[in-house]
């Protein structure tokens, strides 16, 4: 296969930038036609770098390093379906932590329904999404606050997280693998997710499948540690009989399924 050209190149650097590039808006900024970049973004998308919507493209969900306001766009419909589903899962009248990651944020905008619940977070997105509810209390860890993400990670929040002890802990992660490791990258941020797994008396990790597409080197935890895992499906089956060997809930959500469904008529 030839190798990309400058146009190309500069595409998917915008998409990893934005996460959704538009066809037209490619057309105006290239001088090119919007047929050339269709033909762009086609071939970008055989090589599994985008992955083509309705009028443009999005980040393929299994490219690394990508920007964090990119990850909203990436399985978008599927991470919002999941953190409705994991919200129903808790009760009015609990305590949790929610940690990083834009899966996470969508169970955080989900709970803005609840009553007398008391949220304490690593993710100033999570707190912004939630202060304004009067039936949420929010409390947010100290530390440094990581600029691509709003995270707060290292030290100063394990030692925060480590004075509570919480009903349940919504957690995302980057990768899970086929043995059940739970993966992310930056080891500052796994400390502060190792500390909420060990503070929560019931865990609930939502994650959509193309993290099982993914890797990342550093062990947040396993799945057998988990007790509910909430994601649009489970295409591994070796994954579906590790969730059932250590009596993993698995709620499935189905929604992609539904959305090529609809595509396809």
């Amino acid at each position: 296969m030839e190798q990309l050209n400058g146009r190309q190149h500069e595409i998917v650097a915008l998409a990893r930038s934005v996460g959704r590039v538009v066809v037209e808006d490619l057309a105006a900024r290239f001088s090119v036609t919007p047929q050339t970049i269709r033909k762009d973004l086609n071939e970008l998308c055989e090589r599994r770098m985008l992955s083509r919507v309705h009028g443009g493209a999005t980040i393929a969900s299994g490219v690394e390093n990508v920007g964090y306001d990119a990850r909203r766009f990436i399985a978008q419909d599927e991470k919002r379906a999941i953190g409705e589903a994991a919200a129903r899962i808790i009760p009015n009248g609990s305590s949790l932590f929610i940690n990083i990651g834009t899966t996470t944020e969508e169970v955080a905008r989900a709970l803005g329904r609840h009553e007398e619940l008391l949220v304490i977070t690593n993710n100033l997105n999570v707190a912004t999404l939630l202060y304004r509810h009067p039936g949420v209390d929010v409390i947010v860890a100290g530390g440094p606050v990581r600029r691509s993400d709003a995270g707060i990670v290292g030290g100063p929040a394990v030692d925060f997280i480590k004075q509570f002890k919480v009903d349940y802990a919504v957690i995302g992660v980057s990768a899970i693998d086929e043995e059940g490791a739970l993966l992310d990258y930056d080891y500052r941020e796994v400390m502060v997710s190792q500390a909420i797994m060990e503070n929560a008396r019931e865990i609930v990790l939502v994650a959509d499948r193309s993290k099982l597409a993914r890797s990342a080197p550093i062990r947040v935890g396993r799945l057998s540690q988990v007790d509910t895992f909430v994601t649009d499906r489970i295409d591994s089956e070796e994954l579906a009989e590790l969730c059932r060997r250590h009596e993993v809930r698995v709620v499935e959500t189905g929604l992609r399924d539904e959305v090529q469904s609809e595509a396809a008529q």
